[in-house]
């Protein structure tokens, strides 16, 4: 599993440059494949996927999503009107402002649907918390486009996510590569995301399982909305603790927190950053050197195969119930070649919440 996970990281660096721009014209690009769907051994295979050249009818799309506070998800919100532009749907996107909100994003499902929509597209707060939504939801016929946190219902029509588990593995991979070169143990302060979301627990467990047996001691685990004042507290609170910190590894949010109070704590040279996730910040200090690594799931591409998806599904068309992007190691290296519309909005955008605006 490890061996073929690093190739395909590898692979997937090759075939960037022609990715970002594959959706947007109906030409097939590379994706990663769960066979069987929603497998929980992380099995799955390269295919070529062909997305939609339009759908037959302007169906109706509510999307729901967990926030809009950094560039992650504001790639997300891009990708999703763009691509429902594309096919000629119409889509209402709703964001329920932070991790702590679930009943937030359950009403605004609730109220979206309540229009008379055909589909829903959710990137979950909650594994679980969402649940019976969805099951009265499909229990009706209308389905539902499990996008990128992951739920843990049975019910969903399909999913576009990678296994966070993989990018937690990357992550570890590269920070392996790193730690324990002066012969001692390197000491990790970890910041995984929200407690309870889905993507949270895949990408702790794929971390804690590529550093097991290294120079690695993690020696504080701090989990909080992924708000940059919320990470730069419990970033400032791991700091104040320990003195002695060689890596801060989190979310690309912990990242961008990380490096102005560690600059402000003069200790740039000697506490290194990792982040287990893309975003704008993280590519801004991974070309300036204060971010050493980050893989990415490409966001924008998982967006565009959800709304592709839910068209296929709502026109009885053949599709894949469980697909995703490619996961890829981005560094200082491999930064020249890669696509960034593939995992980041364009530059100057601003949240859109409808096809129609």
């Amino acid at each position: 599993m490890k061996f073929a996970f690093a190739v395909a990281i590898v692979a997937a660096m090759l075939l960037v440059p022609a990715l970002g721009h594959a959706a947007d014209e109906a030409k097939a690009f590379p994706v990663d494949v769960w066979e069987p769907p929603f497998n929980q051994q992380r099995q799955h295979i390269r295919k070529q996927y062909m997305p939609l050249a339009h759908a037959s009818k302007q169906w109706q799309l509510c999307a729901s999503i967990p926030h809009l506070k950094d560039d992650y998800w504001l790639a997300v919100n891009s990708a999703l009107i763009q691509e429902a532009r594309r096919l000629g749907v119409r889509l209402n996107l709703f964001e329920a402002g932070g991790y702590e909100h679930l009943d937030t994003q359950k009403r605004q499902i609730a109220e979206c649907m309540s229009k008379g929509a055909d589909g829903l597209i959710v990137g979950a707060i909650s594994a679980d918390g969402l649940n019976d939504l969805i099951d009265s939801y499909a229990g009706r016929g209308i389905p539902i486009v499990d996008l990128i946190n992951g739920v843990s219902s049975k019910a969903i029509a399909a999913r576009a996510a990678a296994d966070f588990y993989d990018m937690g593995f990357a992550a570890g991979q590269a920070l392996k590569k790193l730690a324990g070169a002066d012969g001692r143990p390197a000491r990790i302060a970890w910041f995984p995301g929200p407690r309870g979301a889905g993507w949270v627990a895949a990408g702790d467990a794929g971390f804690r399982a590529a550093v097991k047996g290294a120079k690695i001691v993690i020696v504080e685990t701090s989990f909080g909305d992924t708000g940059l004042a919320e990470q730069t507290k419990l970033v400032t609170a791991a700091l104040d603790q320990h003195k002695d910190l060689d890596y801060i590894v989190g979310t690309a949010v912990t990242a961008e927190a990380a490096v102005p109070v560690l600059r402000a704590r003069r200790l740039s040279a000697k506490t290194k950053v990792l982040s287990y996730y893309f975003g704008a910040g993280v590519y801004r200090g991974i070309q300036r050197g204060t971010i050493v690594a980050a893989p990415t799931d490409q966001p924008a591409i998982q967006a565009k195969l959800s709304v592709d998806l839910m068209v296929r599904v709502l026109e009885k068309k053949h599709y894949l119930r469980h697909v995703s992007a490619t996961v890829i190691l981005v560094d200082s290296g491999s930064l020249p070649k890669f696509d960034l519309s593939s995992s980041l909005e364009p530059p100057g955008f601003r949240p859109i919440f409808s096809t129609t605006e």
